[in-house]
């Protein structure tokens, strides 16, 4: 090859170099701005997560906390209900006694206690939420009512209540105290 093919042959690889353009590794400021748009979006939706997650949270929380304020003197009613049984026990034995005849002054005293009885239990329902249930004659319910004895009737079709030994207690909507009950059982169904 001759000096002036290999200065030609050099010439057009300048040429070829020149006109091929370098590949650009820097991002155009188009795409820069894409990238930050998308990375915006990420951050955005999870920020909107995180707020939601929270805002659960929280409501969760308060619900818990209200749960825990309404049933909050479950135990002081519960140490209450006793006194309310022996009220209960006393009026129905002045009841009891005033049939067989009693003298004026016993029945002060059993207008007194039914008083008090009375007084205690509508204060406790006005203030505290708690409500006694009388049971009998309604439908036997396990979640209600704790059946101490049954009876098998064949004028019944399903379990019943016959007669409340003590009367069952709710706070609010939940049962604090099932009901002690006689309970009327169908003839032909087998206790186990």
């Amino acid at each position: 090859m001759s000096k002036q093919e290999t200065q030609t042959e050099e010439s057009g690889s300048e040429e070829q170099a020149v006109q091929t353009p370098e590949v650009n590794t820097q991002p155009t400021p188009e795409e820069k701005i894409a990238e930050l748009e998308a990375q915006l979006a990420d951050t955005r939706d999870q920020l909107l997560r995180k707020a939601a997650e929270f805002e659960n949270f929280r409501k969760r929380m308060n619900q818990e906390k209200q749960s825990s304020i309404e049933y909050a003197n479950q135990n002081l009613l519960l140490d209450i209900i006793p006194v309310i049984d022996d009220f209960e026990r006393a009026i129905n034995a002045g009841e009891k006694s005033e049939q067989c005849g009693s003298n004026a002054d016993y029945n002060a005293f059993l207008d007194g206690v039914k008083m008090i009885e009375k007084r205690l239990s509508g204060q406790m329902e006005a203030k505290w939420g708690l409500k006694r249930f009388n049971s009998a004659g309604e439908p036997f319910d396990p979640n209600k009512h704790e059946a101490l004895m049954m009876e098998k009737s064949a004028d019944i079709t399903e379990a019943v209540v016959k007669e409340d030994f003590e009367r069952g207690y709710m706070l609010k909507e939940r049962v604090i105290r099932a009901a002690k009950v006689k309970v009327l059982m169908p003839e032909n169904t087998e206790v186990k």
